[in-house]
């Protein structure tokens, strides 16, 4: 903890982007579980749904809705990667990160207008417009802190970035929804604008000087083959994200809304009170972001190349775990922290390697790179957790393959490390 203090002194900067990072963070799971709340009770039934010329049963339609709310929080990053690397390494920071989250507040500010299930496929284009400037300020932000911090702080500064998340999404998921709960879901939205309002407000006293190319169009071609060739030349680059993209089969979204919406719905209770919808959606999305938060800070200090072989195969267990205890709602949260205890480690300490491994001048387009796999990763793993609990597979099986991957994973490092040795 002492260390991460010390990173925040060391620079302004750095100390608004963080403090930004919490604020808007903190303000974006109002909206996220306002929309998957809305998605559950919605009453799809009213409508008739016939896409590409098939008709499809109500309920399905509302299974596959909720499925594709995620995968439209995925699906932005990797259609945008190519061109938003180039913009990234073009553009000034700042602009860049102003335009994004002022590009955000308007997207929230219009999902008050969302009624019925009717306008689905307008929801569908908000959260992408969303997600896709999100990517773009999340992408930004990871680019500039090599500017700012050497390799030894580096490290320090992703995983605080990592906590930092964590603890927005801790506190963010349980507060929303018990806000949700008792005041409703465009009174989250409203709530979530005025949180962007504040960080615009802060953004404007931060001072970023990183030297950029100059920007011409001619330009995008010429830039955007020069960072796949470049990406593709350093095969070292290519497994560091790869075995980062693991992370991305920790995107629970579609699995706990399907536990909440199925599972648990009307089996819940508190003081003889049954828990709502989006209530139990924002405590189980809590409770794991909790270990999210103190995972790293006990591990920090003794992550390393060899130790993260262990780190993988702890991680799969845990979410193995958490499959074993889903039979029930509150004996679940045991799972859950399990399930998220070593998240947070591998993701900085991977997402570090790639960084120190990457030249500066690329590094806009490179983690554009790494966004895009990763969030393939998510995709996939969404998607394949909506299709499978159409056909009945349940969200106990569900959640044991996506802990096994996580032993793949651990094998997947030990071929690393044995060809590839010690990070930089």
């Amino acid at each position: 903890m002492k260390n991460y203090l010390e990173l925040l002194k060391y620079s302004k900067t750095f100390k608004i982007l963080i403090l930004v990072q919490f604020i808007t963070y903190f303000g974006a799971w109002f909206s996220q579980i306002g929309v998957y709340t809305m998605l559950i009770e919605f009453d799809f039934s009213k409508f008739s749904w016939n896409i590409l010329g098939s008709e499809i049963n109500h309920e399905s339609m509302k299974k596959w809705a909720i499925s594709f709310s995620a995968v439209f929080a995925f699906l932005p990053t990797i259609l945008m990667a190519p061109i938003s690397g180039i913009i990234i390494d073009s553009f000034k920071s700042k602009k860049l990160l102003l335009l994004s989250i002022i590009i955000e507040l308007f997207s929230v500010f219009l999902l008050i207008f969302i009624k019925d299930a009717s306008y689905i496929f307008i929801l569908f284009l908000l959260i992408f417009i969303r997600l896709a400037v999100a990517s773009l300020y999340f992408q930004t932000e990871m680019s500039l802190l090599p500017h700012i911090f050497d390799k030894d702080r580096l490290k320090l500064a992703n995983e605080l970035f990592s906590v930092v998340w964590a603890i927005s999404y801790t506190t963010g998921m349980a507060v929303a929804g018990m806000f949700i709960h008792y005041f409703g879901v465009y009174n989250a939205f409203l709530l979530d604008c005025f949180l962007f309002l504040v960080g615009i407000t802060l953004l404007f006293f931060i001072k970023i000087e990183v030297k950029n190319e100059k920007f011409y169009f001619k330009n995008i071609t010429k830039m955007a083959k020069e960072g796949l060739f470049y990406l593709l030349g350093n095969k070292k680059i290519l497994h560091l994200i790869l075995l980062h993209a693991f992370i991305g089969f920790t995107a629970y979204d579609a699995l706990i809304n399907f536990l909440a919406g199925y599972d648990y719905l009307n089996k819940v209770y508190f003081l003889k009170e049954i828990l709502s919808t989006g209530l139990i959606i924002g405590l189980s999305n809590a409770i794991r972001a909790l270990s999210l938060v103190v995972g790293p800070l006990i591990l920090s200090k003794v992550v390393n190349h060899k130790r993260l072989f262990y780190f993988f195969i702890l991680q799969g267990l845990g979410i193995i775990t958490w499959a074993l205890l889903q039979f029930n709602f509150w004996v679940s949260f045991i799972g859950l922290i399990f399930a998220g205890f070593f998240t947070s480690t591998i993701w900085s300490y991977t997402y570090t390697a790639i960084q120190n491994n990457c030249d500066k001048e690329y590094y806009g387009r490179v983690i554009a790179y790494v966004d895009m796999i990763y969030m393939s990763f998510s995709l996939a793993i969404t998607l394949l957790t909506g299709w499978l609990f159409d056909n009945k597979v349940g969200t106990f099986y569900i959640t044991i393959l996506i802990g096994s991957c996580f032993i793949i994973g651990a094998f997947y490092w030990l071929f690393y490390i044995r060809n590839y040795g010690c990070e930089k």
